[in-house]
């Protein structure tokens, strides 16, 4: 584990805590403690699963969507009121946090639509700079089999590479790092630090994170979600019936940071709380180019061509 109180400016940190499922402020509350922690050990960039606040919607995986409407509908009712609302200001404890520590942080979140319908969810990453400002939003494109039941499709609106003091920042949610042309768009604006939070897990999983390096030639931060049952509050409704064994890891999380020439630099952490540190420097993406740029030299632009429609789009509340 690197020494405490020596901050490297290419050190990153990749969570792989549980949330407190169902509980935003507890959720952010426990969320500050870890940037605390990981800025105590020396990183700028601190990296949270997928919809980390309030927690990933498991129970979709498990409920009926007939037999089992009621019990699925007191749960999104619960899930509605603890999603975040970015236009509210929902997640100033975090934006705090990153401009006291001077640390740039990537969350998943469900974002609330506040202002149209106040009923639509969005599988969401969010962006802080080192200032506390939101830097970027990038909504899931498509919700993934019965997560179409709880979040609405995103748009290309947040689909970008933000340049921080890490490098040039990007993002895919979970399986969108299947969908080849999304991977494109991030690595023709230049993506350096590549991160995906995710609740798949498993070996297919880290050698789809070793692809996507191999690539892009950038850095992939893979960030699991390791849960037992037990990390499942005891409120959590019906917790005895859809998690009767509260030992058992039914995430096994699987985290990971793989280096431009996808090699497995940190990670994975299997069946584990905790954080995995690793030294990006983006500098070794940009060299790693050389042999291989896809969307450069490799790249052939008068064979192939992509558009990317940022006009047409969800109603955002947040700008």
């Amino acid at each position: 584990m690197p020494a405490r109180n020596k901050p490297s400016p290419h050190r990153v940190a990749v969570v792989q805590h549980p949330s407190v499922a169902l509980h935003r402020d507890r959720t952010l509350k426990r969320g500050v403690a870890l940037i605390d922690e990981a800025a105590g050990h020396g990183a700028r960039l601190v990296a949270f699963p997928e919809t980390w606040v309030p927690g990933y919607p498991e129970w979709l995986w498990r409920l009926r969507p007939g037999d089992d409407y009621d019990l699925t509908a007191e749960i999104h009712a619960r899930l509605l009121e603890n999603a975040v609302d970015l236009a509210a200001g929902q997640l100033k404890p975090l934006q705090a946090a990153a401009r006291r520590l001077k640390v740039t942080v990537a969350i998943g979140v469900h974002e609330r639509d506040g202002e149209y319908s106040r009923a639509t969810l969005y599988n969401t990453i969010v962006l802080i700079g080192p200032d506390g400002e939101i830097l970027n939003r990038h909504r899931k494109l498509v919700p993934t089999n019965p997560e179409r039941m709880v979040w609405g499709m995103g748009d290309a609106s947040g689909l970008k590479v933000v340049e921080t003091p890490s490098g040039r920042l990007g993002s895919l949610i979970c399986w969108e790092n299947y969908m080849p042309l999304a991977r494109f768009t991030l690595f023709a604006q230049g993506c350096e630090i590549y991160i995906a939070p995710t609740w798949d897990f498993g070996d297919s999983w880290v050698s789809t994170m070793r692809h996507i390096a191999l690539e892009g030639r950038c850095w992939v931060i893979g960030i699991g979600s390791a849960m037992r049952g037990k990390d499942m509050p005891a409120d959590f409704p019906q917790r005895a019936r859809m998690f009767p064994n509260l030992e058992e890891w039914f995430n096994s999380g699987d985290s990971v940071v793989v280096a431009p020439n996808g090699e497995v630099v940190a990670g994975p952490l299997h069946e584990a709380h905790g954080i995995l540190y690793a030294d990006c420097d983006p500098a070794r993406a940009a060299a790693a180019k050389r042999t291989l740029d896809v969307s450069g030299h490799y790249g052939r632009p008068d064979i192939f061509r992509l558009e990317v429609d940022r006009e047409s789009r969800v109603p955002v509340a947040f700008e």
